[in-house]
């Protein structure tokens, strides 16, 4: 078996392949550079760096978000694509559970975050040992998230690039209850999403949609404008 996976559901662009139980190749660029003019190409180079044909490819799994509106559609559309070119299973996992890997046998909770602007962020909050979800993937207020973390009293490991944005929030908050990751383990690993797509149900590639955890802004703005909120 041989899994490819692409994860660009924010600014970092995470790719790898994997054989078996082997990881074959692995890379990650926090670069911001537009996902459309460079994922598919890095998709191509890797394979080819790897001797890897597209008829060899057995498993696609893909970041399902939340995240950047377009980079979650970017990847999506990449992986149905070649799933349904090449007749072989689609995998979805959450973007949030995918960073929070990263942290896992912590012992404790781990917050995966990218941030959403206006003091909101995706958050969720995950069993450092079985990556089990606690608390569900959601775009939350930071400071009421951070409410509910501290009612667990449990230590909590923050991961994701964007942990620096809302760090003052969380120490005030959280104090000596949050750690925070390395720099090198705040990256997301397609490493990570391949593990834990081969532990996840095949999806319909038809029928496979993005995981965006909130409307987007055209659809609020609409809302608004009849008279209907947010919601």
């Amino acid at each position: 078996m041989i899994y490819l996976g692409i994860d660009t559901s924010n600014s970092p662009l995470a790719i790898a392949l994997a054989k078996e139980d082997a990881i074959l190749i692995e890379e990650t660029s926090n670069l911001k550079i537009n996902h459309s003019l460079t994922a598919m190409p890095a998709v191509e180079d890797l394979m080819a760096k790897a001797k890897v044909s597209p008829a060899q490819l057995t498993h696609i799994a893909v970041a399902e978000g939340p995240g950047s509106y377009t980079g979650v559609r970017i990847g999506l559309t990449i992986a149905k694509t070649l799933a349904w070119s090449l007749k072989i299973p689609l995998h979805m996992v959450s973007s949030l559970k995918v960073l929070a890997a990263n942290g896992q046998s912590f012992n404790g909770l781990i917050c995966p975050l990218m941030d959403a602007r206006r003091g909101t962020a995706f958050m969720g909050a995950y069993d450092g040992e079985s990556l089990e979800s606690l608390i569900p993937d959601q775009h939350s207020d930071v400071r009421e998230f951070l409410l509910q973390l501290k009612e667990t009293g449990r230590p909590v490991l923050f991961v994701g690039t964007d942990i620096e944005l809302h760090k003052e929030a969380i120490k005030e908050i959280l104090g000596s209850q949050a750690v925070f990751a390395a720099l090198q383990n705040r990256l997301p690993r397609a490493s990570n999403l391949i593990m834990l797509a081969k532990q996840s149900a095949e999806q319909d590639v038809h029928h496979a949609v993005p995981e965006y955890r909130r409307i987007t802004e055209a659809e609020a703005n609409y809302n608004k404008a009849q008279g209907g909120g947010e919601s």
